[in-house]
């Protein structure tokens, strides 16, 4: 690894990975996310940034991003703070923008993504030169911790559902711990119009539908620690309008 960090020549020297962090409530898991992931980052020797998008939490997340700004640096820390919740699809928006990685890694702040899996995701991109390689629960040794029956039976049920509608042609639609090529999480991005608990699985769509590759590496699932779940009754809902949607446009 480490002549990876000494070559400045190499093409993986060149390379640089922007993770985006949208957070809302997110003051005691995101000092251990972000500490997680400069250990990772800083073991592997790959290059990165940390884009904080915080909606204008109100439990003081974007202070503790303040100060995890000063302990690791303005230029591995990144705050990028919105006035109020706008969407996630917005927020990926947003972090775009302000990313200056050839390679976009997006993935939740409350610790039910593991940054140990991000080398991997790194090595499987570069193997197969995917588009996308995406976190899946339901291939290999990948898995779901911390969930009751329903969460896990809404979640099977709503990929089951997805593959015989849309036949996507990847096993997890709705998981959000994915590496994007920044072009093409930019153009995706454009294409998308769902919002919610659906968004994630019309990028998979999307990408296949304009011809992106997608690669899937096997990761283990951890429910929050701290907070609480935002998958309630209204987000089913408006997945299955979105999926019925998708249906009928795709």
């Amino acid at each position: 690894m480490a002549s990876r960090r000494g070559n400045a020549k190499t093409g993986e020297q060149a390379d640089k990975y922007s993770v985006l962090l949208p957070t809302y409530n997110e003051r005691e898991n995101l000092p251990l996310i972000v500490w997680l992931l400069v250990k990772y980052f800083g073991e592997s020797g790959y290059n990165y940034e940390i884009i904080v998008i915080d909606d204008g939490s109100p439990d003081g997340t974007l202070q503790i991003a303040e100060q995890l700004q000063k302990i690791y640096g303005a230029d591995k820390i990144l705050l990028r703070p919105r006035a109020k919740k706008l969407g996630l699809g917005t927020a990926y928006i947003h972090g775009i923008k302000h990313a200056s990685g050839n390679f976009i890694i997006i993935m939740d702040a409350d610790l039910s993504h593991h940054p140990k899996f991000i080398p991997q995701f790194i090595e499987k991109q570069k193997e197969g030169g995917y588009d996308l390689v995406s976190g899946t629960r339901y291939r290999g040794d990948g898995g779901v911790y911390g969930w009751d029956l329903r969460r896990k039976l809404i979640s099977r049920g709503a990929n089951f559902i997805t593959q015989v509608l849309l036949r996507p042609g990847a096993s997890d639609l709705t998981g959000s711990f994915r590496l994007y090529k920044t072009e093409v999480l930019e153009k995706l991005v454009e294409q998308c119009v769902s919002k919610g608990y659906v968004f994630q699985m019309e990028m998979i769509v999307r990408a296949r539908q304009l011809g992106y590759t997608v690669g899937e590496v096997p990761i283990s699932f951890v429910d929050r620690v701290y907070g609480e779940s935002k998958l309630g009754g209204n987000e089913i809902v408006s997945f299955l309008k979105g999926l019925l949607t998708l249906f009928a446009t795709t």
